[in-house]
């Protein structure tokens, strides 16, 4: 059977189940086990497909998963994350646009704590939502900036999807948790650029009030008391990675503990938030696991096939530039950002990405931060991407503000994101240069 025909039909009975509404995990378990049975005697079908799941999750570099994972449920379930915000509010003072630029700094922030993008989000519009419709902000200036930085999570150590992708593409953890630091910042000056230029020229937007002044003793104060404690999770995490002291999972070991830690001190550890972090660690580490199972089978049947041979070849035999082939990867990735979910996209593409990407001598930590921007992208791209709808749940009660309105709010953000993915495919070193350092 030719490769492309196998291809077809390994994509489209996929396509068929999940369109069906089954779990993404369970169908590829259905096919991995189906097409691994007809292609060799079931018996050793079943046994191979096994043991690739043994051997996919018995893997130590899948060990920060759950560490990154508890550490951001403590930290929101305990309240910490909710206090930097706070605190953001008193420096920024009557800046124009002052919560919506909030909701940018808070969303890196809280990513930097967290690794969650729907956790980032939600929390950002509980908690500036009220106070943005109480002060007339449009909901272009509502929704839109709130989506957007949720969704840095992605980007910016500790991300626990970046991990994933990192353990289904064999592509550096250490490398691209490092090289996702400078590109998410990228993304984060350009929605600040966007913000207070947008809200310069149309003030209605974003309408400037009064606010009770703080004093820079007391400012200075509560920065020290709710900030910087922060600050030493981060370095935890990204400063011992990045100066070569540990490795991403012994680097997520000292984050959880120096979380545990820091709740405790702040006398926020009750049994209550122990619980509550426990329980949604289990769910996404539970999730993350069945997908990386699935993603390993779906890995091994493509090379079984001669699938990711053969399509390796017929690129070469076109003779395309690798940059032409390089933004066919990334369109790719954009258009099955509208309908898919990010870990969907990463167990269909990854397994005929990579070769492809090998084989054209991409820099694979280059390949995975520009895969991350692209997902980012999907997340907030109309009409299903998955922060347009925590957005939407997430609002309060009688907010008024339409999905069609979270839609328009969410294409300026996704403009901002398709410039820094442009900067990086034409300056590598946007994404490489840090990862570079850290191996010096």
């Amino acid at each position: 059977m030719e490769w492309y025909v196998v291809l077809i039909l390994l994509v489209g009975m996929l396509v068929i189940l999940i369109l069906s509404g089954l779990p993404v995990a369970f169908s590829f378990f259905i096919v991995n086990f189906a097409f691994m049975m007809i292609l060799n005697d079931p018996a050793v079908g079943a046994r191979v497909m096994v043991l690739s799941i043994y051997d996919s999750l018995t893997k130590f570099i899948l060990a920060p998963v759950p560490l990154f994972v508890i550490m951001g449920e403590l930290l929101f379930h305990s309240g910490l994350a909710v206090r930097s915000l706070d605190v953001l509010s008193k420096w920024l003072g009557r800046t124009p646009g002052r919560l919506s630029i909030m909701a940018t700094g808070g969303g890196a922030l809280l990513g930097m704590l967290s690794g969650s993008t729907m956790a980032s989000t939600a929390v950002l519009s509980r908690s500036l939502v009220p106070e943005m419709q109480k002060r007339g902000y449009s909901p272009l200036m509502i929704t839109g900036p709130i989506m957007a930085s949720g969704g840095l999570a992605m980007m910016i150590p500790p991300s626990a999807l970046a991990v994933i992708l990192g353990s289904l593409g064999q592509i550096s953890i250490a490398g691209l948790l490092i090289g996702g630091i400078l590109p998410g910042f990228l993304m984060a000056v350009l929605y600040l650029v966007y913000i207070v230029c947008r809200c310069h020229f149309n003030p209605h937007l974003a309408p400037v009030y009064d606010i009770e002044h703080t004093p820079l003793k007391e400012k200075i104060f509560v920065f020290i008391r709710d900030v910087l404690p922060m600050g030493s999770l981060i370095f935890l995490v990204t400063g011992l990675i990045l100066l070569g002291i540990a490795t991403p999972t012994e680097a997520a070991g000292t984050g959880a503990l120096g979380a545990f830690l820091l709740t405790f001190c702040y006398r926020r550890l009750n049994y209550d938030v122990l619980v509550r972090s426990l329980r949604g660690t289990l769910q996404v580490t539970g999730m993350a696991f069945l997908i990386i199972a699935g993603s390993a089978g779906f890995s091994q049947l493509i090379a079984f096939t001669g699938t990711g041979r053969g399509l390796i070849v017929f690129l070469m035999e076109l003779q395309l530039s690798s940059i032409i082939v390089l933004i066919m990867m990334q369109v790719t990735l954009l258009i099955l950002g509208t309908f898919m979910d990010q870990t969907s996209i990463m167990m269909i593409t990854l397994p005929l990405f990579m070769p492809i990407v090998h084989a054209f001598g991409f820099d694979p930590v280059w390949f995975g931060i520009l895969m991350l921007i692209c997902l980012e992208i999907g997340l907030s791209t109309p009409p299903f991407g998955l922060i347009l709808f925590v957005m939407k749940g997430t609002l309060p009660a009688g907010s008024n503000i339409s999905m069609g309105q979270i839609y328009r709010s969410a294409m300026p953000f996704v403009l901002c994101d398709l410039i820094s993915l442009l900067l990086i495919m034409v300056f590598p070193a946007i994404a490489l240069w840090l990862p570079g350092f850290m191996a010096r």
